[in-house]
């Protein structure tokens, strides 16, 4: 291909176009979590978006061969979390593969619709699930806030570059 003026040398769409796209934009992180038949499981996301605000409304992505999918998919109530700053060590275990994420030191309790909960965390909501929209290896979930607490301290935690940094003054 040729070099647009200004732009660089143009690539085919391919997975490493879209991670190397993907790591220049910076990114809210929150943790999603559900009741599985096994116990509660969780994953980090950084596709959470807002999508209505009436009725409210969110969505995230979520891998089919994640671990915590078959939950997902078999779920009516998530939890939704966002992350402050000082959370960059939960924000890594929920992203490990194999990890106890909710052994010590992540500290939880069962709330509203038996969704696990994290504490101290900025804001957190409870949604019901209403959509899971097929997207190549992943699904889309469509999920309308039940209720939730935005009244955490502190400033929120972000993905850009391959890890988790926080802003700057």
């Amino acid at each position: 291909m040729t070099a647009l003026p200004g732009l660089g040398t143009p690539q085919l769409a391919s997975p490493d176009l879209l991670r190397a796209t993907f790591r220049r934009h910076a990114a809210g992180v929150a943790v999603i979590t559900a009741r599985g038949a096994a116990g509660p499981v969780g994953f980090t996301a950084t596709s959470l978006t807002s999508v209505s605000a009436e009725p409210p409304m969110i969505s995230f992505g979520v891998g089919t061969g994640a671990s915590s999918w078959p939950a997902i998919a078999e779920s009516d109530h998530i939890g939704v979390h966002i992350l402050g700053e000082h959370q960059g060590d939960l924000a890594a275990t929920f992203a490990r593969s194999g990890a106890d994420r909710f052994g010590a030191p992540t500290v939880w309790h069962d709330g509203p619709e038996g969704v696990p909960v994290l504490d101290d965390v900025l804001a957190w909501l409870v949604c019901r699930i209403v959509a899971r929209v097929p997207a190549g290896d992943h699904r889309i979930v469509l999920a309308e806030v039940v209720l939730g607490d935005p009244a955490g301290g502190g400033r929120p935690l972000l993905y850009h570059q391959g890890r988790f940094t926080a802003l700057r003054d």
